[in-house]
């Protein structure tokens, strides 16, 4: 009898994705929404579930999920892609468009499974600079992309871990160039300012991806999607595999639709609690990125961030630890939580710093 069998050389030096999850009292590392959803939706996926026909397979194109979230953006029902959670759409557009061969940009920090998933893929991860400000600069943006010549290139607006929100005038100079899919992550998209749903159009290779985690209050249920060209959907569906979308997530998805003011009226207050956080840690030895999310990312100046991740910790409080991701040292990320958490939050990190 034989040992393990070891997997791709290149999977085995892989450090894989993590995200701690500690037992705390208030938990502000993973941006989820800090409520749930309404109750009204709670007893309506319910009734749904209890109408499944589990003996069947679920609608393979999930037709009218799709076509209520084509209702939402004010496009076609051809131009939405739906999966579980972004995070599969991002893994079937890098089966789809990159692989062996093929390159993909990011532009760095950014979230980190753009490129984690480019490389399981078997794509070549190329990553510009962003500035000091953590803004994108376009002749930087520029350059990249035309020595990389890249299959797939990555925005994350807002962008992940950082917070800020690409410009329209970034997204269309980066769009001109890219021999390629130009993808604007939009898991943050309903906090911003801005949203690259406007450009998207048959005539352009670019793609958005949404996600039902956050505004939603369904992280629970792992349900996203892509708007992009009538093209690129049908090439996606080529490659993801048939009946992935279940009957109940389906239903969940298209009953959330109902729910549009409660999901603005969360957005509203998530963000008044954020610049209210913000402007609250400005008043600390600490540096805090303006963010356009459902998170801040902050530096702490008179202690080490690690120290004071722990030191939140050690009052119940868990944050991001993103210290060790590229130019974050002694950074931290704090999840936008429930006025209370948000309290508890700023009275931990008060008494850690003084």
């Amino acid at each position: 009898m034989s040992g393990p069998v070891m997997p791709r050389e290149d999977v085995a030096l892989m450090a894989g994705y993590h995200s701690p999850q500690v037992d705390v009292e208030v938990r502000l590392n993973t941006n989820e929404s800090p409520e749930p959803p309404p109750a009204a939706f709670v007893d309506a996926v319910t009734a749904a579930v209890a109408d499944v026909d589990w003996n069947r397979y679920p609608d393979r194109a999930a037709t009218a999920l799709r076509t209520r979230i084509a209702a939402l953006h004010g496009v076609t029902p051809e131009q939405v892609f739906v999966a579980n959670g972004s995070n599969e759409v991002l893994q079937t557009l890098s089966l789809t468009y990159a692989g062996p061969g093929r390159t993909v940009v990011t532009f760095e920090p950014t979230y980190a499974l753009h490129a984690h998933i480019a490389r399981l893929t078997g794509s070549t991860v190329v990553s510009g600079e962003r500035e000091p400000d953590f803004t994108l600069s376009v002749p930087e943006a520029h350059r990249v992309v035309r020595d990389a010549d890249p299959a797939i290139t990555y925005l994350c607006s807002p962008n992940n871990p950082t917070g800020g929100a690409e410009t329209e005038v970034t997204v269309r100079e980066v769009l001109d160039v890219v021999p390629g899919l130009l993808v604007v992550d939009e898991a943050y998209g309903q906090f911003a300012p801005w949203s690259a749903l406007d450009l998207v159009d048959d005539d352009r290779p670019l793609v958005v991806t949404r996600t039902f985690s956050k505004t939603w209050s369904m992280a629970g249920v792992r349900l996203g999607y892509a708007i992009g060209p009538t093209w690129f959907v049908q090439a996606l569906e080529k490659v993801v595999l048939p009946y992935h979308l279940d009957t109940a997530k389906q239903a969940a998805g298209r009953i959330a639709l109902r729910f549009v003011d409660d999901m603005n009226d969360r957005v509203r207050l998530i963000v008044s609690e954020r610049e209210r956080i913000s402007a609250a840690m400005r008043a600390m030895p600490i540096d805090v990125t303006p963010s356009g999310a459902n998170f801040v990312l902050f530096r702490p100046r008179v202690r080490p961030g690690r120290d004071v991740w722990q030191a939140l910790l050690d009052h119940s409080v868990l944050v991001r630890d993103c210290s060790g991701w590229p130019r974050l040292a002694d950074c931290l990320r704090v999840t936008v939580g429930t006025p209370a958490e948000n309290d508890r939050f700023l009275a931990a990190l008060e008494d850690t710093l003084s």
